[in-house]
């Protein structure tokens, strides 16, 4: 690969960027400066450094973001920050995309990657990847709640829902629930169908991979490489 490639895809930057940098002396490759952006390396072996700090060849990037109330699951939007502007700039880099949305005032668990065909298989219906959710409402929950959601609804009328999981907790108005879909405001859908209100909404788990408790709001952190093996785990 030529070396203005690998520091485009991997920094995010354009390559007449890269090959600004090559002229400042700012590359190294096996800690011999750069004089050429067609040098050819081999990501695997060779240490590619920026500034004198090494970069880590990913051929995708995998990310867990801890998404706050207020930021839109987008790559652009005109009025609101989005996911991909909380990333660090150590993540940060050409054709990143949320694979799965929230709604702006819904908090938790997004997947940002680039890996367009793991994203399609992880929000494709026939997989049933399970999203969970740690939901506040606006009344007590009710027992009947939890036939009702495992039967698979009807919300607006005539929109049927796949079964899900409610699951009660100690708090009376606190449920998780664990959807195998991802409907248009599905979860406060579900819950106005039988007649409650979503007063909060946090994703805390997107297949078999749990959010990072010790994120804090806004914060994120690459995906390991086990978890990602039991990303399309099913759980039920």
């Amino acid at each position: 690969m030529r070396i203005d490639k690998f520091i485009s895809e991997q920094k995010g930057i354009s390559r007449s960027d890269t090959k600004a940098m090559i002229k400042r002396a700012e590359i190294t490759v096996n800690g011999t400066v750069v004089k050429a952006a067609d040098l050819k390396i081999d990501p695997q072996r060779d240490v590619v450094a920026v500034g004198g700090k090494p970069i880590t060849y990913r051929k995708f990037m995998y990310i867990m973001l801890n998404k706050p109330d207020g930021v839109v699951c987008a790559t652009r939007d005109g009025l609101s920050s989005t996911v991909l502007e909380l990333l660090p700039e150590e993540f940060r880099r050409k054709g990143l995309f949320p694979a799965g949305r929230l709604d702006k005032d819904t908090e938790g668990f997004v997947f940002i990657t680039d890996d367009g065909e793991l994203a399609h298989k992880m929000l494709s219906p026939k997989n049933h990847v399970e999203k969970e959710y740690v939901v506040t409402l606006e009344a007590p929950a009710e027992e009947k709640y939890i036939d009702i959601f495992a039967a698979g609804m009807i919300i607006d009328g005539d929109e049927k829902c796949l079964p899900a999981q409610l699951i009660l907790t100690d708090e009376p108005y606190v449920v998780r629930l664990i959807l195998h879909e991802g409907k248009y405001h599905q979860v406060k859908r579900m819950m106005e169908a039988v007649g409650n209100r979503v007063t909060h909404l946090r994703r805390v788990r997107m297949g078999g991979i749990e959010l990072d408790n010790t994120l804090a709001s806004g914060e994120s952190r690459e995906i390991t490489q086990d978890e990602l093996s039991h990303l399309l785990d099913k759980q039920m």
